[in-house]
């Protein structure tokens, strides 16, 4: 499965978001072969949980698919730049490589205001692409935004 391929998948998921009143964030992880092992969307408010976002979702799902937290090989695909916690997450699992769709000013910690994944204290070392799909998710989250207000 190519990034772009891996991204709309993403995309389907922010919008089950909306179903529940959460901000349209959605992610997947895709195994070495190309298999989507984790899908997640924000859960917020769905589940009253502040860690339930969507890429820590679709990492345990992944994990619990492998049967281990070790996801070397595989690729954390998301529609918006990960928070701290998250690109956190990411390197816990030993993610090597995430996919971005829109980047995120305020609280992007993988290349906008911090760079955790690529920051040489922790020794990561995480490939980040970015600009995926990156109208459509940024879309998505002005829409649900501009609705709020």
């Amino acid at each position: 499965m190519d990034d772009a391929a891996a991204m709309r998948e993403a995309l389907a998921e922010a919008r089950e978001a909306l179903e529940h009143d959460d901000v349209p964030v959605g992610a997947v992880v895709v195994s070495p072969s190309g298999v989507v092992v984790g899908r997640g969307h924000n859960r917020r408010e769905a589940d009253s949980d502040p860690t339930a976002h969507a890429e820590v979702l679709a990492l345990r799902q992944a994990a619990s698919d492998a049967g281990t937290w070790h996801l070397e090989g595989h690729t954390l695909v998301v529609t918006l730049e990960p928070c701290v916690m998250c690109a956190g997450a990411l390197l816990a699992a030993r993610i090597p490589r995430l996919v971005i769709g829109a980047w995120d000013p305020k609280a992007g910690a993988t290349g906008s205001q911090w760079d955790i994944v690529r920051d040489a204290r922790l020794a990561a070392k995480v490939e980040v692409i970015a600009g995926i799909e990156a109208n459509a998710a940024a879309e998505l989250l002005t829409a649900f935004f501009t609705d709020r207000r």
